[in-house]
This record gives structure tokens, sequence and C-alpha cells, in this order.
């Protein structure tokens, strides 16, 4: 019988994506030279499939579900925000941890498409899981996510070797809060950390003319359901309201390299025992995800 806490597996668990032997998911999903050229040079990649219809149903399906407070697997979550919006009149989701709860969000850890991107764009190097996301926001009255720095709330975690990679179970338009970037800013300073659900342009209290003058070149990044756009751990990004007639569901997947520490003694995330300051972030709740030795 499984275990309820999916955390312990650390490899598909269902048929919900191809078991593939490393070498053969490389060939088959490797991103082109130009492509992790633009990622380096802007910080983002964006508009990359990573999910066929019967996997977003699935993962639908599953969501649907683990948004009840009630379930019974509740307590696994390392965070849960029926809703985190400072705006009363919105409403935005988001949760941590959902990997342990059901087989489809356990199983997109390992999905082909995902992590062999994942270790090109951090350099070629072995991925390691760091912590996974929801961010819903619901039709006509969804909130926004100010714009930040993931790496602003990472910084218990040493070197800065992290990436993310953001994926729609809603088609993304800016009607419906889409996600924006502000192309070279991975290539700032480390800025401080604002309000994630709170005031739009908290970030502006931190930036040189300069860089406010930047965000006249934000970007959005609309893309089709299923589909998935990489960032930089610097990159400022954010969404704004969801005033449209349809939702605006995506899940987060936030990983780093193999050699990533702890840089705290307090826990990492919520319920999750504490990696002592200056050792390896590995273990149940930090598996590998793609072994690039298997490959180069």
């Amino acid at each position: 019988m499984r275990n309820r806490d999916l955390s312990l597996y650390h490899q598909l668990i269902s048929d919900m994506f191809p078991l593939m032997h490393p070498k053969d998911a490389w060939e088959e999903y490797k991103l082109s030279e130009d492509q992790v050229k633009f990622f380096n040079e802007k910080g983002y990649l964006s508009n990359i499939k990573v999910l066929d219809n019967s996997q977003i149903n699935k993962l639908r399906k599953e969501l649907e579900e683990i948004n009840d407070p009630n379930h019974p697997k509740h307590d696994l979550f390392y965070e849960f925000h029926s809703n985190e919006s400072t705006d009363e009149n919105t409403v935005l989701f988001h949760s941590l941890g959902h990997w342990r709860l059901t087989e489809g969000f356990h199983d997109i850890l390992w999905n082909p498409r995902f992590v062999v991107a994942a270790a090109q764009l951090l350099g070629n190097k072995t991925v390691r899981f760091w912590h996974d996301q929801l961010f819903c926001k619901p039709a006509k009255h969804g909130g926004v996510v100010a714009w930040h720095q993931d790496y602003s709330y990472w910084t218990r975690t040493q070197p800065m070797q992290h990436l993310t990679c953001w994926v729609g179970l809603d088609e993304a338009s800016t009607q419906n809060g889409c996600l924006y970037y502000i192309p070279g800013s991975h290539k700032w300073q480390l800025l401080d950390r604002t309000n994630l659900a709170g005031n739009m342009e908290g970030l502006n209290n931190y930036l040189s003319d300069a860089q406010k003058k930047q965000f006249e070149k934000k970007v959005a990044i609309e893309m089709p359901v299923g589909y998935g756009t990489f960032h930089h751990p610097l990159m400022v990004h954010g969404s704004y309201e969801n005033h449209s007639e349809i939702s605006r569901r995506a899940f987060v997947l936030n990983v780093f390299a193999d050699d990533t520490i702890s840089d705290s003694d307090d826990e990492l995330l919520k319920g999750v025992p504490a990696i002592s300051k200056g050792n390896k972030m590995e273990g149940q709740f930090f598996p590998i995800l793609f072994d690039v030795t298997a490959v180069l």
C-alpha cells in the first residue's frame, strides 16, 4: 500500500508521463542553442510545451480536489492560502507542497519535457527539486502577484543557482492576469523582498531611476494552456488582476543545481526537518529530478 506522503517516492508513480532513459529524454526534448542563448541574454524563455490535454485535465481535477481545506491530506502542505490577496475585493489562491498529495502534481516533477530544459538552463547541471507552488486567480476578481525576484525569498539556500518554471492550467493572457517580465532584470542586484500578494508596485521603493525606466519594456507572457515559461532567480516578474470571464490557474516548479547548500539552521519549508547551515540540500524533500551525468 502506498504511503500517503508522496514525497517518499523519488520517481514516477503513475503512467502520466513516459518513463525514459535520461539520454533518450535529452535527445527528444533538449532546447536549441538559440533558446539557451535567449534565456542567458534576456533572463527568461517562454512558450515551451510542457503538458498535453490528458495531463492538463488530470491536474485540473486534482487541483479542484486539493483546493478544499478539508482535504484528508491537507496537513502535508507547506503553506495553504485560500486567499493570500491583501485586497478584500480580490482572490489569490496560493499553496506550496501539493507534490506530496496527488499523483499528478507529484509526477510533473519528473516530466521529461520539464527536467531536460531545466538541466540545460541551469548550465547543464544535475537538477534538484526545491519546492512547488500553485497560483490561482478566479474569473472577474483575481488578485495580483506583485513585482518581485524569486531569490529574494530564497536566500536561505546558497549559492544562487536556482530556476523557476511557470505552467498554465488555463490559457494565459493579459486579460486574465498572465505573467510579465522585465527583460534583462536578471542582471540587476538582489533587491529587497516585497509583499507577494500586496501592492503591485511595492518594488518601486527599491529601484533606481534607470531600473524604473526599464519597466517601460515589460513583456506580457501570453501562452496557450499547458505551456510553460522558465526564468532566472533574479528576473523581476509579476502579474496583474484577473478581470476576465475565465480563471487563471497555474503551477510553479522551483529547482536548483545539485550542489546547493543550506544557509540557515532554521527549517527551510514549514514542517520539513532543518538542514544545518553549510550542509547539502538533499534527502526526502529535495530529490534529484534529472542527473546530467547520465547524459554528458
